[in-house]
């Protein structure tokens, strides 16, 4: 490994990004050293810019995909190799369209909720409708997180690890 990986990895332990954020942002770092056949610290703005088009137009990677690799070369060359550059100018993002959610008519999720010939998985699919949890939070909810009384549930460890605090429940509007 070298020294500069080492550094970079330290730096995001100690800056406590999640694991995989960590893999993720080795492996674009790595990918993009790679491309151009040297290290990073050798490497400036002219062949960041010529690397995102590189992902843009030559792989036809999403925008979320290119973001990562932005997020990770950012990290790398400001907080790795401390450069002092203008970040926005030097290194932009891209823009991601905004899409917004389908949204489910009452009649539309009372007949997928009917649908559901256990009692069990109705129950938990409305507690996840009517709360909004997502996948990863239902599977990991607790009965001690329920708090059928103020109608409340705590959600531990959401997305990016974060606490969502209480997640109102509005089991009215299905029933």
């Amino acid at each position: 490994m070298t020294p500069l990986r080492q550094r970079m990895i330290e730096d995001m332990q100690i800056r406590n990004l999640a694991p995989r954020t960590q893999v993720c942002y080795v492996e674009q770092v790595d990918r993009f050293a790679r491309h151009f056949h040297r290290s990073p610290e050798l490497l400036g703005t002219a062949e960041i810019r010529a690397w995102q088009i590189f992902l843009a137009r030559d792989k036809r990677l999403a925008a979320s995909s290119i973001s990562v690799a932005v997020a990770a070369l950012r990290f790398l060359y400001t907080v790795t190799l401390r450069r002092a550059w203008n970040i926005k100018d030097d290194i932009p993002t891209c823009r991601q369209p905004h899409q917004l959610p389908e949204v489910l008519s009452p009649a539309e999720v009372a007949t997928f909720l009917d649908a559901m010939k256990s009692l069990k998985q109705r129950v938990i699919l409305t507690v996840c409708y009517a709360a909004g949890l997502r996948v990863s939070e239902a599977v990991r909810l607790r009965p001690a997180a329920i708090d059928s009384r103020r109608m409340v549930i705590r959600v531990e460890a959401g997305k990016g690890r974060k606490d969502r605090g209480s997640a109102s429940l509005s089991v009215e509007s299905l029933v």
